[in-house]
């Protein structure tokens, strides 16, 4: 479906139906996105206060056929937040709806307005004595709406899972500015298709998330961490089941890093304290949640001394206070600011099963090495399959030299993912960045069965058009 830009008659019918100061000029922050790839186009932001305000605005784009970009944090990886060409859409942004409507903790449940920032629902959980798990880097910026919107993931999806798994219920405006109302807190409803979890993940492209009933959890008694080092990658996956026979669900996260990755933090960072004199291969970082009956250090000090009997961990260090323990933690989002202040060629978000990880990592290690000299930053959530395969220039070379080999980078990198069975998407969705990706290493009758739900639900397409799925 054609669809056709805001212009100024447009934007004038829609500013008369709504309260003063919603309708504003596009800021340049609103057309930017984090790795430079794209610069998005908007005719106006669109600043809603209420879900009323919001299928307002949807009704009209309906009616008009003009194209609409949700805008969450401005956090996404993957391009979803900005539309580079076609008719000038209009930007939503709901960073007014910010409330928190309801806070629970009897019944373990918190509703917020999808413009709440996670680092608030994370406090406010807190206020009450209570967990919101999800926990990302960019946790001071993101928002409710976009981390519901591409299902995100993060350290703790070990043992809490991603986002889908944070929600109970949802509020969300359709295209034609219909409102599911779905904020039940109900563990068990079974009341017909799962509407919920059809939005969840689908990038604003099926309706606007306005407010989500979010999971709350107890918070454990007790944490601790501990930074080992580990032969290779498969070392790492002995350890975590060995540690998983050990504590079960008490462990909240298992990160892998490659010694590139705390050499990039050691040379661009380096106010971030690294726990060995001599950087290693490998290292794991391991975080606990524990009862009040268990102590952390004492459990990581068996754990320890069980995998170093076994071959897998030649050193460590066990956080003994929570100011250590918050150091290690420093250190593993230190990561991804020294890649970006490196410059990457090309960042792959995948996932391979499991016990995959060490035979990918080796094949992909190998494949890109006969491609060029470059070098490679592998780190990430390894309990849960996920990796940041990450490509970056030779020393002395810059990215941009690197500019026509890099799709040819990529494409190898996800052929191999694919041929494991993996992902070339684990947690930061499809945007527009990964649309060819999903072409062509989807399910064609997935894909077919994705564009009818898409015609369904937005029969003019103006929902955050060219993401996911090409207009």
């Amino acid at each position: 479906m054609t669809l056709n830009p805001a212009d100024q008659g447009f934007l004038e019918a829609l500013d008369a139906q709504l309260p003063p100061g919603t309708l504003r000029s596009p800021e340049a922050r609103y057309l930017e996105e984090p790795r430079g790839r794209y610069v998005g186009q908007a005719a106006a932001v669109l600043c809603p206060a209420s879900t009323d305000e919001v299928a307002t605005i949807l009704r009209a784009a309906n009616a008009a056929r003009v194209g609409v970009v949700p805008y969450g944090g401005g956090s996404g990886l993957v391009g979803g937040q900005v539309m580079p060409e076609g008719p000038a859409p209009i930007l939503l942004s709901l960073e007014r709806m910010a409330r928190i409507r309801d806070l629970d903790p009897r019944g373990n449940v918190l509703v917020a307005e999808a413009g709440c920032i996670l680092a608030d629902v994370q406090a406010a959980a807190a206020g009450v004595g209570r967990l919101f798990p999800v926990s990302l880097g960019s946790e001071g910026t993101a928002r409710i709406g976009g981390l519901l919107g591409t299902n995100a993931g993060g350290t703790g999806v070990l043992r809490w899972g991603n986002m889908r798994e944070q929600c109970l219920g949802l509020e969300v405006v359709l295209a034609d500015g219909r409102v599911i109302r779905g904020l039940k807190r109900l563990r068990k409803n079974n009341m017909g298709y799962d509407l919920r979890n059809l939005m969840i993940g689908a990038e604003g492209t099926l309706g606007v998330i306005t407010a989500a009933s979010l999971r709350l959890h107890p918070r454990p008694a007790r944490s601790g961490a501990a930074m080992l080092v580990v032969r290779d990658a498969a070392a790492a996956l002995d350890l975590l089941a060995m540690a998983q026979a050990r504590l079960a669900e008490g462990i909240s996260g298992f990160e892998l890093m490659s010694g590139m990755g705390l050499r990039f933090v050691a040379e661009k960072m380096p106010q971030v304290r690294l726990p060995f004199d001599a950087i290693p291969d490998w290292c794991v970082l391991v975080d606990l949640g524990l009862a009040a009956s268990l102590d952390p250090a004492s459990e990581l000090e068996a754990l320890f001394a069980e995998a170093h009997e076994a071959g897998l961990v030649a050193d460590g260090v066990i956080a003994q206070n929570e100011a250590q323990r918050a150091q290690f933690w420093t250190l593993r989002e230190a990561i991804p600011l020294a890649n970006r202040a490196i410059g990457a060629i090309a960042s792959h978000d995948i996932a391979v099963p499991l016990s995959d990880l060490p035979r990918f990592i080796a094949e992909a290690d190998a494949a890109l090495a006969a491609m060029g000299d470059m070098r490679i930053n592998c780190f990430g959530h390894v309990g849960d399959g996920n990796l940041h395969y990450n490509l970056f220039p030779a020393p002395g070379r810059d990215r941009s030299d690197y500019e026509d080999q890099r799709p040819a980078l990529i494409e190898r990198v996800h052929d191999l993912v694919h041929g494991f069975g993996g992902s070339v998407s684990a947690e930061h969705g499809i945007g527009r960045l990964k649309v060819a990706d999903l072409e062509r290493y989807g399910d064609p009758v997935a894909l077919a069965v994705m564009r009818q739900i898409k015609t369904a639900l937005d029969p003019a397409g103006i929902l955050n058009p060219g993401a996911v799925l090409r207009r």
